[in-house]
Protein backbone atom coordinates (compact mmCIF):
# COMPACT_ATOMS: atom_id res chain seq x y z
CA UNK A 1 0.00 0.00 0.00
CA UNK A 2 1.39 3.36 -1.03
CA UNK A 3 0.31 6.40 0.96
CA UNK A 4 -0.37 9.93 -0.30
CA UNK A 5 2.55 11.08 1.81
CA UNK A 6 4.89 8.67 0.04
CA UNK A 7 3.70 9.80 -3.39
CA UNK A 8 4.25 13.39 -2.29
CA UNK A 9 7.76 12.62 -1.06
CA UNK A 10 8.66 10.99 -4.37
CA UNK A 11 7.06 13.88 -6.26
CA UNK A 12 9.07 16.42 -4.30
CA UNK A 13 12.24 14.58 -5.25
CA UNK A 14 11.23 14.73 -8.90
CA UNK A 15 10.60 18.49 -8.94
CA UNK A 16 13.64 19.42 -6.84
CA UNK A 17 16.39 20.77 -9.14
CA UNK A 18 18.91 20.40 -6.31
CA UNK A 19 18.59 16.62 -6.46
CA UNK A 20 20.97 14.67 -8.74
CA UNK A 21 19.40 14.09 -12.15
CA UNK A 22 19.65 10.31 -11.87
CA UNK A 23 17.76 10.44 -8.54
CA UNK A 24 15.02 12.51 -10.18
CA UNK A 25 14.81 9.98 -13.04
CA UNK A 26 14.36 7.14 -10.58
CA UNK A 27 11.61 9.13 -8.85
CA UNK A 28 9.92 9.76 -12.20
CA UNK A 29 9.87 6.09 -13.17
CA UNK A 30 8.58 5.21 -9.71
CA UNK A 31 5.66 7.60 -10.19
CA UNK A 32 5.03 6.14 -13.62
CA UNK A 33 4.73 2.69 -12.05
CA UNK A 34 2.46 3.91 -9.26
CA UNK A 35 0.10 5.81 -11.56
CA UNK A 36 -3.00 7.69 -10.49
CA UNK A 37 -3.87 11.40 -10.29
CA UNK A 38 -1.24 12.16 -7.66
CA UNK A 39 1.56 10.79 -9.80
CA UNK A 40 0.26 12.61 -12.88
CA UNK A 41 0.06 15.85 -10.90
CA UNK A 42 3.68 15.68 -9.75
CA UNK A 43 4.97 14.69 -13.19
CA UNK A 44 3.02 17.59 -14.73
CA UNK A 45 4.57 20.09 -12.31
CA UNK A 46 8.07 19.22 -13.51
CA UNK A 47 7.50 20.61 -17.02
CA UNK A 48 8.69 23.93 -15.64
CA UNK A 49 12.21 22.54 -15.29
CA UNK A 50 15.07 23.76 -17.47
CA UNK A 51 16.31 20.27 -18.42
CA UNK A 52 15.02 19.26 -21.85
CA UNK A 53 16.07 15.69 -21.13
CA UNK A 54 13.98 15.49 -17.97
CA UNK A 55 10.94 17.07 -19.66
CA UNK A 56 11.27 14.65 -22.59
CA UNK A 57 11.12 11.75 -20.13
CA UNK A 58 8.16 13.31 -18.29
CA UNK A 59 6.15 13.30 -21.50
CA UNK A 60 7.29 9.77 -22.33
CA UNK A 61 6.15 8.47 -18.94
CA UNK A 62 2.76 10.19 -19.18
CA UNK A 63 2.21 8.52 -22.54
CA UNK A 64 3.24 5.10 -21.25
CA UNK A 65 0.81 5.43 -18.33
CA UNK A 66 -2.07 5.73 -20.85
CA UNK A 67 -4.18 7.74 -18.43
CA UNK A 68 -6.53 10.22 -20.12
CA UNK A 69 -6.11 12.61 -17.21
CA UNK A 70 -2.67 13.46 -18.62
CA UNK A 71 -4.08 14.71 -21.94
CA UNK A 72 -4.54 18.41 -20.96
CA UNK A 73 -0.94 18.90 -19.80
CA UNK A 74 0.45 17.06 -22.84
CA UNK A 75 -1.62 19.23 -25.18
CA UNK A 76 -0.29 22.33 -23.40
CA UNK A 77 3.29 21.12 -23.84
CA UNK A 78 2.73 20.31 -27.52
CA UNK A 79 1.32 23.80 -28.10
CA UNK A 80 4.06 25.60 -26.16
CA UNK A 81 6.61 26.73 -28.75
CA UNK A 82 8.91 27.83 -25.93
CA UNK A 83 9.50 24.18 -25.12
CA UNK A 84 12.38 22.43 -26.85
CA UNK A 85 11.46 20.46 -30.02
CA UNK A 86 12.38 17.13 -28.41
CA UNK A 87 9.97 17.88 -25.55
CA UNK A 88 7.12 18.90 -27.86
CA UNK A 89 7.81 15.84 -30.01
CA UNK A 90 7.54 13.55 -27.01
CA UNK A 91 4.28 15.21 -25.93
CA UNK A 92 2.82 14.50 -29.37
CA UNK A 93 3.99 10.89 -29.22
CA UNK A 94 2.53 10.53 -25.73
CA UNK A 95 -0.86 11.75 -26.92
CA UNK A 96 -0.77 9.04 -29.57
CA UNK A 97 0.25 6.46 -26.97
CA UNK A 98 -2.71 7.27 -24.72
CA UNK A 99 -4.87 6.32 -27.66
CA UNK A 100 -7.90 8.57 -27.13
CA UNK A 101 -9.42 9.71 -30.46
CA UNK A 102 -10.41 13.02 -28.88
CA UNK A 103 -6.86 14.28 -29.59
CA UNK A 104 -6.98 13.51 -33.33
CA UNK A 105 -7.78 17.07 -34.35
CA UNK A 106 -5.01 18.65 -32.29
CA UNK A 107 -2.56 16.07 -33.64
CA UNK A 108 -3.67 16.79 -37.21
CA UNK A 109 -3.18 20.49 -36.58
CA UNK A 110 0.40 19.99 -35.39
CA UNK A 111 1.13 17.53 -38.20
CA UNK A 112 1.98 20.69 -40.15
CA UNK A 113 4.15 22.24 -37.44
CA UNK A 114 7.19 24.10 -38.80
CA UNK A 115 9.43 22.01 -36.51
CA UNK A 116 9.92 18.84 -38.55
CA UNK A 117 10.37 16.53 -35.52
CA UNK A 118 7.06 17.74 -34.09
CA UNK A 119 5.25 17.48 -37.43
CA UNK A 120 6.50 13.95 -38.15
CA UNK A 121 5.66 12.80 -34.62
CA UNK A 122 2.12 14.09 -34.87
CA UNK A 123 1.69 12.49 -38.30
CA UNK A 124 2.74 9.16 -36.79
CA UNK A 125 0.43 9.65 -33.81
CA UNK A 126 -2.50 10.33 -36.16
CA UNK A 127 -1.71 7.14 -38.09
CA UNK A 128 -1.48 5.18 -34.84
CA UNK A 129 -4.89 6.39 -33.67
CA UNK A 130 -6.42 5.66 -37.07
CA UNK A 131 -4.86 2.18 -37.00
CA UNK A 132 -6.37 1.56 -33.55
CA UNK A 133 -9.80 2.62 -34.79
CA UNK A 134 -9.50 0.35 -37.83
CA UNK A 135 -8.31 -2.65 -35.81
CA UNK A 136 -10.61 -2.40 -32.81
CA UNK A 137 -8.29 -1.11 -30.13
CA UNK A 138 -4.87 -1.51 -28.58
CA UNK A 139 -2.49 -4.20 -29.73
CA UNK A 140 -2.00 -6.85 -27.04
CA UNK A 141 1.01 -9.08 -26.60
CA UNK A 142 4.63 -8.96 -27.73
CA UNK A 143 7.84 -9.32 -25.75
CA UNK A 144 8.01 -5.66 -24.66
CA UNK A 145 5.72 -3.78 -22.31
CA UNK A 146 6.14 -0.36 -23.93
CA UNK A 147 3.38 1.45 -25.80
CA UNK A 148 4.96 2.02 -29.21
CA UNK A 149 4.27 4.83 -31.72
CA UNK A 150 3.43 2.22 -34.38
CA UNK A 151 2.32 -1.41 -34.20
CA UNK A 152 4.93 -3.94 -35.35
CA UNK A 153 4.58 -5.20 -38.91
CA UNK A 154 3.16 -8.67 -39.46
CA UNK A 155 6.22 -9.57 -41.57
CA UNK A 156 8.71 -11.79 -39.70
CA UNK A 157 11.55 -12.11 -42.22
CA UNK A 158 14.44 -9.98 -40.97
CA UNK A 159 15.82 -9.35 -44.45
CA UNK A 160 12.52 -8.03 -45.80
CA UNK A 161 11.97 -5.95 -42.66
CA UNK A 162 15.43 -4.44 -43.10
CA UNK A 163 14.54 -3.43 -46.66
CA UNK A 164 11.44 -1.58 -45.47
CA UNK A 165 13.30 0.03 -42.55
CA UNK A 166 16.00 1.49 -44.78
CA UNK A 167 13.76 2.48 -47.72
CA UNK A 168 13.42 6.24 -47.39
CA UNK A 169 10.78 6.28 -50.12
CA UNK A 170 8.40 4.30 -47.90
CA UNK A 171 5.93 6.08 -45.57
CA UNK A 172 7.43 6.75 -42.15
CA UNK A 173 4.66 4.74 -40.44
CA UNK A 174 5.62 1.64 -42.47
CA UNK A 175 9.29 2.06 -41.58
CA UNK A 176 8.38 2.38 -37.90
CA UNK A 177 6.30 -0.79 -38.12
CA UNK A 178 9.33 -2.59 -39.58
CA UNK A 179 11.49 -1.13 -36.81
CA UNK A 180 9.34 -2.53 -34.03
CA UNK A 181 8.97 -5.88 -35.79
CA UNK A 182 12.78 -6.11 -35.95
CA UNK A 183 13.00 -5.31 -32.26
CA UNK A 184 10.50 -8.05 -31.48
CA UNK A 185 12.40 -10.52 -33.68
CA UNK A 186 15.52 -9.95 -31.60
CA UNK A 187 18.97 -11.42 -32.16
CA UNK A 188 22.14 -10.19 -33.78
CA UNK A 189 20.82 -9.98 -37.34
CA UNK A 190 17.92 -7.76 -36.26
CA UNK A 191 20.19 -5.60 -34.09
CA UNK A 192 22.61 -5.02 -36.97
CA UNK A 193 19.75 -4.20 -39.35
CA UNK A 194 18.39 -1.65 -36.89
CA UNK A 195 21.83 -0.16 -36.33
CA UNK A 196 22.02 0.63 -40.05
CA UNK A 197 19.06 2.93 -39.45
CA UNK A 198 21.27 5.21 -37.36
CA UNK A 199 22.70 6.50 -40.64
CA UNK A 200 19.49 7.23 -42.58
CA UNK A 201 16.18 9.01 -42.41
CA UNK A 202 15.18 12.03 -40.38
CA UNK A 203 16.50 12.91 -36.94
CA UNK A 204 13.22 11.67 -35.50
CA UNK A 205 13.66 8.30 -37.22
CA UNK A 206 17.26 7.91 -36.04
CA UNK A 207 16.22 8.92 -32.54
CA UNK A 208 13.63 6.14 -32.50
CA UNK A 209 16.18 3.63 -33.80
CA UNK A 210 18.40 4.50 -30.83
CA UNK A 211 15.49 4.01 -28.43
CA UNK A 212 14.63 0.61 -29.94
CA UNK A 213 18.24 -0.56 -29.75
CA UNK A 214 18.20 0.32 -26.06
CA UNK A 215 15.16 -1.89 -25.62
CA UNK A 216 16.74 -4.72 -27.59
CA UNK A 217 19.93 -4.55 -25.49
CA UNK A 218 22.07 -6.48 -27.98
CA UNK A 219 25.79 -5.76 -27.84
CA UNK A 220 26.16 -6.14 -31.61
CA UNK A 221 24.83 -2.58 -31.97
CA UNK A 222 27.31 -1.02 -29.53
CA UNK A 223 29.87 0.17 -32.15
CA UNK A 224 27.19 1.95 -34.21
CA UNK A 225 25.59 3.51 -31.13
CA UNK A 226 28.96 4.70 -29.86
CA UNK A 227 29.78 6.14 -33.29
CA UNK A 228 26.47 8.03 -33.44
CA UNK A 229 27.02 9.38 -29.93
CA UNK A 230 30.47 10.62 -30.99
CA UNK A 231 29.21 12.42 -34.13
CA UNK A 232 29.10 16.08 -33.12
CA UNK A 233 27.21 16.93 -36.32
CA UNK A 234 24.41 14.52 -35.35
CA UNK A 235 21.19 15.87 -33.85
CA UNK A 236 21.40 16.08 -30.03
CA UNK A 237 18.10 14.20 -29.75
CA UNK A 238 19.68 11.27 -31.62
CA UNK A 239 22.90 11.37 -29.63
CA UNK A 240 20.94 11.48 -26.35
CA UNK A 241 18.97 8.36 -27.28
CA UNK A 242 22.16 6.54 -28.27
CA UNK A 243 23.67 7.37 -24.88
CA UNK A 244 20.65 5.96 -23.06
CA UNK A 245 20.75 2.84 -25.24
CA UNK A 246 24.39 2.28 -24.31
CA UNK A 247 23.45 2.56 -20.63
CA UNK A 248 20.74 -0.05 -21.09
CA UNK A 249 23.03 -2.48 -22.99
CA UNK A 250 25.62 -2.12 -20.20
CA UNK A 251 28.72 -3.74 -21.70
CA UNK A 252 32.29 -2.52 -20.99
CA UNK A 253 32.53 -0.85 -24.42
CA UNK A 254 29.39 1.14 -23.51
CA UNK A 255 31.04 2.44 -20.36
CA UNK A 256 34.02 3.81 -22.28
CA UNK A 257 31.77 5.64 -24.76
CA UNK A 258 29.60 7.14 -22.04
CA UNK A 259 32.56 8.34 -19.99
CA UNK A 260 34.05 9.92 -23.12
CA UNK A 261 30.98 12.15 -23.44
CA UNK A 262 30.25 12.81 -19.78
CA UNK A 263 31.41 16.42 -20.29
CA UNK A 264 29.90 16.91 -23.75
CA UNK A 265 29.17 20.55 -24.65
CA UNK A 266 25.56 19.63 -25.54
CA UNK A 267 23.62 19.64 -22.28
CA UNK A 268 21.10 16.99 -23.32
CA UNK A 269 23.93 14.66 -24.35
CA UNK A 270 25.89 15.34 -21.18
CA UNK A 271 22.85 14.70 -19.00
CA UNK A 272 21.93 11.58 -20.96
CA UNK A 273 25.39 10.17 -20.30
CA UNK A 274 24.96 10.95 -16.60
CA UNK A 275 21.65 9.08 -16.49
CA UNK A 276 23.00 6.29 -18.70
CA UNK A 277 25.96 5.71 -16.39
CA UNK A 278 23.47 5.26 -13.55
CA UNK A 279 21.50 2.83 -15.73
CA UNK A 280 24.74 1.00 -16.53
CA UNK A 281 25.45 0.53 -12.82
CA UNK A 282 21.92 -0.76 -12.30
CA UNK A 283 22.00 -3.17 -15.27
CA UNK A 284 25.43 -4.55 -14.39
CA UNK A 285 24.95 -4.57 -10.60
CA UNK A 286 22.86 -6.35 -8.01
CA UNK A 287 20.04 -3.79 -7.64
CA UNK A 288 16.60 -5.36 -7.93
CA UNK A 289 14.88 -2.44 -9.64
CA UNK A 290 15.75 0.89 -11.24
CA UNK A 291 12.58 2.72 -10.14
CA UNK A 292 13.48 2.69 -6.45
CA UNK A 293 11.72 5.86 -5.33
CA UNK A 294 9.62 4.07 -2.73
CA UNK A 295 12.65 2.42 -1.16
CA UNK A 296 14.30 5.83 -0.89
CA UNK A 297 11.41 7.41 1.05
CA UNK A 298 10.56 4.44 3.26
CA UNK A 299 12.56 3.73 6.43
CA UNK A 300 14.68 0.57 6.19
CA UNK A 301 13.22 -2.58 7.65
CA UNK A 302 14.78 -3.44 11.00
Amino acid sequence: MVTEQEVEAIGRTLVDPQQPLQTRFRALFTLRGLGGPGAIGWISQAFGDDSALLKHELAYCLGQMQDKRAIPVLVDVLRDTRQEPMVRHEAGEALGAIGDPEVLEILKQYSMDPVVEVAETCQLAVRRLEWLQQHGGELVGGPYLSVDPAPPAEERDVGRLRQVLLDEARPLFDRYRAMFALRNAGGEEAALALAEGLRCGSALFRHEVGYVLGQLQHEAAVPQLAAALARRAESPMVRHECAEALGAIARPACLAALRAHAEDPERVVRESCEVALDMYEHESGAEFQYADGLERVRPPLS
